[in-house]
């Protein structure tokens, strides 16, 4: 187990919470984090519905200092749909405050007016040229998109002066976001008043096929995948294409007991060259329960198949 020895170390990032969780939850999940998970990097921030801020608010300030005295990174994701100036505003005010942001929509690009910033996988990043501009607008570190495959992943790291490209490598994908809010649909209520029914599936809406089999999850306004993304044979070859940073995205499982930080310590020991990813992986499925694997995207295939280690890309 040589492939990622002349590296330098991966650096294990834990992506923003996409869920509705209760506030109080939210908080100890995050103290948790602090206090015991092996994790350079903590995104922070709503990316999904505006709504939800001013729940988490009144704990972001102790959640920072928690995680910046472990010695972790700390970083606000953006919401992936800005609909108002007053969205825009928030924006310029993290950044003039001196919080390193992470855009996943354009419209945040210009609020951050030539700021250092973290272009995030919702941004469409598909290309070398698409690359290029966001490098020239301040992005230091991009985080790509889910669909890509293997081959542009190594081409848009190759060609990133930053040297930090980060991917996804577990968690539910994200598909889309819509103005739509399927969630309060699916409980018959409007978007206006949904009585923030999607606290009730912390970790996602099941949408699934007529015979019965999972297809997608949906989250608020956000389309996810019904599998969980799980990279961890693929890390020497993202290593050795330069991928610097490995996303974690939260999740909770469908009982609610999924231990993110014994994630985080499987993905750590893979990454490390101390654990094969056979074993990890052995272990990780007895802690997801029943939810399916999946790496298509990755493999050049549909985004929910299955590719086991050594299967054809």
């Amino acid at each position: 187990m040589n492939a990622m020895t002349a590296l330098p170390p991966a650096r294990l990032t834990l992506g923003p919470l996409l869920f509705h969780w209760p506030a109080a939850e939210r908080r100890d999940f995050y103290f948790r984090i602090a206090d015991e998970a092996d994790i350079e990097c903590v995104y922070l921030g709503e990316v999904v519905c505006a709504k939800r801020i001013p729940f988490f608010a009144p704990h972001l300030p102790a959640v920072l200092e928690r995680l910046r005295n472990a010695g972790k990174e700390t970083i606000i994701s953006t919401l992936a749909l800005i609909t108002s100036e007053h969205e825009l505003a928030e924006i310029t005010e993290l950044a003039a405050g001196g919080l390193t942001v992470e855009a996943n929509d354009v419209t945040a690009i210009e609020a951050l007016a030539g700021r250092p910033f973290v272009s995030g996988p919702l941004i469409n990043l598909f290309n070398e040229g698409t690359l290029d501009y966001l490098v020239h607008q301040g992005a230091f570190r991009v985080a790509l998109p889910v669909e890509l495959s293997a081959a542009a992943i190594a081409t848009l790291a190759a060609r990133n002066p930053t040297g930090e490209t980060e991917v996804q490598v577990f968690g539910r994908q994200s598909l889309a976001i819509s103005m739509r809010c399927y969630h309060a649909r699916a409980y018959g209520l409007h978007k206006d008043a949904c009585q923030f029914i999607c606290e009730r599936d912390p970790d996602g809406l099941p949408a699934d096929q007529i015979d019965g089999r999972g297809l997608l999850s949906v989250n608020g306004t956000q389309t996810l995948s019904h599998g969980y993304l799980v990279l961890l044979s693929e890390l020497p070859a993202l290593r050795q294409a330069g991928v610097s940073h490995l996303r974690l995205s939260p999740q909770r499982g469908a009982d609610g007991g999924m231990d993110m930080v014994r994630i985080a310590a499987l993905f750590r020991a893979v990454a490390s060259e101390s654990l094969e990813p056979a074993a990890a992986e052995a272990e990780l499925r007895t802690l997801i329960g029943s939810t399916p694997l999946i790496n298509g995207y990755l493999h050049g295939r549909a985004g929910m198949a299955w590719v086991p280690a050594g299967g054809n890309t």
